[in-house]
């Protein structure tokens, strides 16, 4: 099986986020993610892993006010100073946290914005921080999102990625495929991982529909996992899915993998 991480924004939501560090380590993951880490102090999260011995995977770069609305700005042209502050922010926690990669959601692209001038905003603000990143050790990712879950996002499906990597031409640009965002807006998602393997350097999965815990919905993980190994994926896989009762009752499909 694949090396699976526990994304705390979602998972283990029966207790404080704080907690959930004690609660993934005692259900059995090596290995943890989250949405931001910017609310608590670097110190403080360095310790609550090291305590369990836990890696961080990947957290995202600041993106702007998400309870109000925000979904990343890098696509934003009136943010750009805003988004270039973010990635010292990220660097800073990256490294205290040991955390090898960070992903840039590109954002929802703004009513008074084109979606050329978004885009092309967007690879200007890859194409500064992928080299600050990478001098720190980093490497920086970005994430395809369905347009269900996020209207209006600018990065939306994994040729669009791939697109985008080509253009910012930096060797320090991967993509990460959420399995339940792409098979939302692509579905074909063997023949779509094993197509992109070279450029995948982090996966996240949920299942559709509901965004719940593998084994609840339409998507053939059993299948899936079995060619990620035989491909020689060696990354992580986050499980940013929402537990349909408990986490610890949700976990069957781990469990008996």
């Amino acid at each position: 099986m694949p090396k699976f991480a526990a994304n705390l924004t979602m998972m283990f939501n029966e207790v404080d986020f704080l907690d959930r560090f004690d609660a993934a380590a005692n259900a059995g993951f090596e290995g943890v993610e989250f949405l931001f880490p910017y609310d608590y102090e670097p110190d403080l999260l360095a310790e609550l892993l090291g305590r369990r011995g836990l890696a961080q995977v990947l957290h995202n770069l600041p993106a702007g006010d998400w309870d109000g609305g925000d979904r990343g700005i890098a696509c934003d042209p009136n943010r750009v100073g805003e988004f270039q502050d973010g990635v010292g922010k990220a660097i800073e926690y990256a490294l205290a946290l040991g955390c090898p990669q960070v992903n840039c959601l590109a954002g929802i692209v703004p009513r008074s914005v084109s979606m050329q001038r978004a885009r092309d905003t967007f690879v200007d603000n890859l194409r500064f921080a992928a080299p600050l990143l990478d001098d720190a050790g980093i490497r920086l990712l970005i994430e395809p999102i369905n347009t269900m879950d996020i209207p209006g996002f600018l990065l939306t499906r994994t040729r669009q990625g791939r697109s985008v990597i080509s253009e910012v031409a930096s060797a320090n640009l991967y993509l990460q495929h959420d399995i339940y965002h792409m098979q939302i807006m692509e579905g074909d998602l063997a023949r779509t991982i094993e197509g992109n393997l070279d450029v995948i350097a982090h996966m996240q999965i949920a299942d559709n529909p509901g965004r719940n815990e593998p084994g609840t919905g339409e998507i053939a993980y059993p299948f899936l996992f079995d060619l990620i190994d035989g491909l020689g994926y060696e990354g992580w896989i986050g499980c940013e899915y929402r537990p349909k009762t408990t986490t610890e009752e949700g976990l069957g499909w781990l469990r008996d993998g």
